[in-house]
């Protein structure tokens, strides 16, 4: 018998679980520098060889991405978050050297390599699947939107070489996680932060709704918001980084002086869209602007961000101070390369005061999820909080306030969906 498979495909990281013939549920293990982790970055690097014989892209993903791109002289193309793009019908195609790609060409050659790895560990996997999906997928406006993203996940693990291809809500996946270790009957609030998704669930879980099969738990109701890590990441570039890079600086026109187009910095802001800038317009209206500035060493410094790829340096330098601002009360960012220096303190206090809209647009989703289901936070008896952002401060004391430190849950943070999603595949596969 083959094994079934769950797997978590996230913006930022994706992760593997596969179910046994026996029913136990493993993680899929992946090499990263000198370590083994249970995360796989959910990233590509093409590469053009220039050996005068290659005549196909070369193309890496995941830790090899990473370290591909950070040796490479000169660079090649960075893609990253593409689950971000699902619902976003402009994106039908991108160029890269001189082929062309659809989205769903990019995500399966992650799930390829993905299960590739799985497969090298468990031996041969059945051609069927169950893969997480966010409640609301980034960028959604509407249910046309999510089920657009939708058909295009179920396209590219197709695409990938499976047949059957099912999908549970990520916060319900975390559910089946955290059930495992209940004593008794809980009103449990799942809470799933994502790189670009924020995603609730109230659910009834407990020894009397489990059933020896693992049958789909009682979900009272579901809600999310397309808010998450990314969001936060944005508001440290906004503040940190673009000012450094020409954000609000001047220029000559016409005996006119005007600001810099705020419209690159909202590019900037999400790192991994920073690709899209690179285009021979962009670029020919950067080089003007230079020409034109009154602080031109800061459009030359935007300049140099673009055309070397700099996106990923930038975003673990931005990574680094989000998680040393979870730690304690101030941090040093700093980002530097070639002739670049960004070095700028910064407090908790003043993160939090940058991410205060985010914070409150996801109470206002807590709180339109409870009365959807008519219960009051003291009708909660917990709150399993999972994903990279449950760790931010001002995430678990929006948490707290509501619901009380004690109610609060953790634990496998970054991989109790991937498990759960396992547990849903021995139900529905196994």
């Amino acid at each position: 018998m083959r094994r079934v498979v769950g797997l978590d495909f996230g913006t930022t990281n994706s992760a593997v679980a596969v179910v046994d013939p026996n029913g136990s549920v493993r993680l899929a293990t992946f090499q990263e520098d000198e370590r083994l982790i249970e995360t796989f970055r959910s990233i590509l690097y093409f590469f053009h060889p220039h050996d005068g014989e290659a005549t196909h892209d070369t193309v890496v993903a995941g830790p090899h991405a990473i370290e591909a791109y950070l040796s490479a002289e000169p660079r090649g193309r960075l893609i990253q978050s593409l689950k971000s793009f699902l619902s976003t019908r402009s994106f039908t195609r991108t160029a890269i050297y001189k082929s062309f790609y659809t989205l769903e060409d990019l995500i399966a050659i992650i799930v390829r390599e993905l299960l590739g790895v799985a497969e090298r560990q468990f031996g041969d996997l059945a051609r069927s699947i169950v893969v997480g999906r966010p409640v609301r997928f980034s960028g959604a406006k509407d249910q046309d939107d999510d089920a657009f993203a939708i058909t295009r996940l179920r396209t590219a693990f197709q695409q990938a070489g499976f047949d059957e291809v099912y999908f549970e809500y990520e916060p319900i996946a975390a559910a089946y996680k955290y059930e495992q270790h209940l004593e008794r009957d809980e009103l449990v609030l799942i809470a799933d932060f994502g790189g670009g998704t924020s995603d609730f669930s109230i659910l009834q879980l407990g020894p009397s709704m489990r059933s020896t099969d693992y049958a789909r738990p009682e979900i009272l109701g579901t809600d999310g918001v397309a808010i998450a890590g990314n969001d936060f990441d944005s508001k440290l570039i906004r503040h940190l980084v673009a000012p450094e890079l020409g954000l609000g600086a001047q220029y000559r026109s016409h005996n006119k002086l005007l600001q810099t187009p705020n419209w690159l910095f909202k590019e900037l802001e999400r790192w991994h869209y920073l690709s899209f800038l690179r285009t021979k317009e962009t670029m020919r209206m950067l080089s003007r602007l230079k020409i034109d500035a009154l602080e031109p060493e800061k459009i030359g410094a935007l300049i140099q961000v673009i055309e070397d790829e700099l996106g990923f340096k930038l975003y673990k330098s931005i990574e680094r101070t989000k998680v040393e601002l979870s730690q304690r009360a101030e941090s040093t960012f700093l980002f530097e390369d070639s002739q670049i220096r960004i070095e700028k303190r910064v407090t908790r206090v003043e993160f939090e005061s940058w991410i205060a809209p985010y914070i409150n647009r996801m109470e206002s989703c807590i709180d339109r999820l409870l009365d959807q289901t008519n219960h009051r936070p003291g009708d909660v008896d917990s709150v399993f909080m999972t994903g990279g952002s449950s760790f931010v401060p001002a995430v678990r004391k929006l948490f707290e306030r509501k619901f009380g430190s004690s109610r609060l849950k953790g634990g496998r943070e970054l991989t109790s969906v991937a498990e759960g999603l396992g547990l849903r595949a021995r139900t529905m596969l196994a």
